[in-house]
């Protein structure tokens, strides 16, 4: 059952939304503000996340910001739900990295549909994982403990954004942000954040996201190391994150992942 966040300080607003996702076999999770929302995201992160923008506590803008700068909920869909619907606030959203943008009041047609739509998206990305995972190159039959772990190069031969992914590449195993990216190729958030999902189609979380998971798909196959050690290694303060990381993307945990493909 898919777990649909949201995250609404008007307990009324969204209740036909909420019944409508239970009749169709969702399982709704209601946040009364946006830190409370910023919170139930990390502890049991949901398939996609609404928001609205006028939140209490911290807004949907902000709400956004924390969940991308958090490797846990960076890849989670997410979909502004409001009646704030200017031209400047939809552009803002999008900006920093939302997935789509519903003005209410709306029709529960209109809103299932949008979710339906980036669920599809995610699980086409999740199977695309899938199977690049299972066409990774094997090591050598050498001794596993003494190799040393290159993964695939994950970024796209683009000139205009070979700054952003030599950057990434250099220091996706640091606990890096969108705004120390930015800060570096000397971008504001903002308009990178526009760049990258317009040449690219995913965002710089994602980017830093991909590359960690190749180097952890590497260190998987070709060491024996504990994933403990794996995690902090490619860029995980918190194993927890590592864990919910992985299994997002790839459908399983690490130690599964290692048994199926070393088989």
């Amino acid at each position: 059952m898919k777990k649909i966040l949201m995250i609404e300080d008007q307990a009324n607003t969204q209740s036909l939304l909420r019944e409508g996702l239970k009749a169709k076999g969702f399982h709704p999770i209601r946040a009364e503000n946006g830190q409370v929302g910023v919170q139930k995201a990390r502890e049991q992160l949901p398939d996609l996340i609404t928001c609205g923008i006028t939140v209490s506590e911290l807004d949907g803008y902000g709400v956004l910001r924390a969940l991308r700068q958090d490797p846990a909920t960076a890849i989670i869909p997410f979909i502004f739900v409001t009646a704030q619907g200017t031209r400047s606030n939809i552009r803002k959203g999008m900006e920093l990295g939302a997935n789509d943008y519903l003005t209410t009041p709306c029709t529960l047609e209109e809103f299932l549909r949008a979710i339906t739509a980036q669920l599809e998206k995610q699980t086409v990305l999740q199977q695309w994982y899938a199977q690049k995972s299972r066409t990774f190159p094997k090591p050598p039959s050498t001794n596993r403990t003494t190799l040393t772990a290159t993964p695939e190069s994950i970024f796209p031969s683009d000139s205009k954004l070979s700054k952003v992914f030599h950057f990434i590449e250099a220091n996706y195993n640091q606990s890096i942000t969108l705004k120390d990216v930015a800060q570096a190729v000397g971008y504001s958030p903002a308009y990178l954040t526009n760049l990258i999902r317009r040449q690219t189609g995913q965002t710089v979380q994602r980017w830093i996201i991909e590359r960690r998971m190749a180097a952890a798909r590497s260190l998987l196959l070709e060491t024996d190391q504990v994933v403990t050690h794996i995690a902090a290694q490619v860029g995980y303060q918190h194993v927890v994150h590592f864990f919910r990381q992985f299994r997002k993307i790839h459908g399983t945990t690490p130690q599964a992942w290692r048994s199926a493909n070393r088989a």
